[in-house]
């Protein structure tokens, strides 16, 4: 590691590979200033890591929304707005919020965008229709509460799919996808941005819950119908629910 890198990674509070992950308030300062370094090339690098098909997983996340042309759908870490521009094709009207205030600023969509912490949502009780996140739910400290945050400024009826990084069950393809998101996708992320950071966001996945836990999370915040669906064999995976209530 170069010294130059060293301070980096003193700057954003990223662990070093021996360390071990950050929690609590050490969490939301890493990951803010992580996304902060990263947000200048963050598409092209999705891009090339994906090969591209990030952009067929957000358009399958918006689709399981299923809810009215012009229905207001917030975008929850919405980064530089992929999800935004989806949700605007699909004939939403969209809103994005995001905790990286880098992120934000190289943002790419005509939607409007609000800097927020996704335990305090600056929008009313029950003023949306839907909410969707592109790989966010390991970036948060803890889910329970972010999903009753959700729950609050849901109608009744409304909809939530909440895509992700997934382990996949099959050995071979599981083997296959620990070497890419371990040793590949940190080489791609050097190279084109920050080593660390893409070195540190593999490690994440160790703080998703098991998926029973996560559903019951979501029935505990008041969701029904929640479902898991996987997608490309099983590497990425697409929590669903509905709002309980009345509308």
């Amino acid at each position: 590691m170069t010294a130059r890198q060293a301070a980096r990674d003193r700057r954003t509070g990223l662990p070093s590979p021996n360390q071990p992950l950050p929690q609590g308030e050490a969490k939301v300062t890493a990951v803010r200033n992580m996304f902060d370094t990263i947000a200048p090339r963050y598409d092209v690098v999705n891009r090339l890591m994906t090969f591209g098909m990030d952009r067929g997983w957000r358009r399958t996340t918006v689709e399981a929304l299923s809810l009215p042309p012009g229905s207001v759908v917030m975008d929850l870490a919405c980064g530089t707005g992929d999800l935004c521009r989806d949700l605007v094709t699909a004939g939403y009207r969209a809103v994005g919020a995001d905790l990286s205030l880098g992120m934000l600023l190289h943002a790419r969509t005509p939607s409007p965008l609000v800097q927020g912490d996704a335990l305090a949502l600056p929008f009313p009780d029950q003023s949306v229709s839907g909410v969707v996140s592109g790989f966010a739910l390991r970036n948060f400290v803890e889910l329970p509460p972010v999903f009753a945050e959700l729950a609050r400024i849901l109608r009744p009826g409304g909809r939530i799919a909440l895509l992700d990084v997934a382990r996949p069950e099959n050995r071979l393809m599981r083997a296959g996808h620990s070497v890419y998101l371990g040793h590949v996708a940190p080489l791609i992320g050097g190279l084109l941005s920050d080593r660390t950071a893409y070195r540190y966001l593999p490690r994440s996945l160790a703080y998703l819950p098991p998926t029973d836990t996560l559903l019951d999370q979501l029935a505990t915040a008041g969701f029904v119908r929640a479902e898991r669906r996987l997608l490309s064999a099983g590497i990425t995976q697409l929590y669903t629910a509905t709002r309980g209530g009345r509308p």
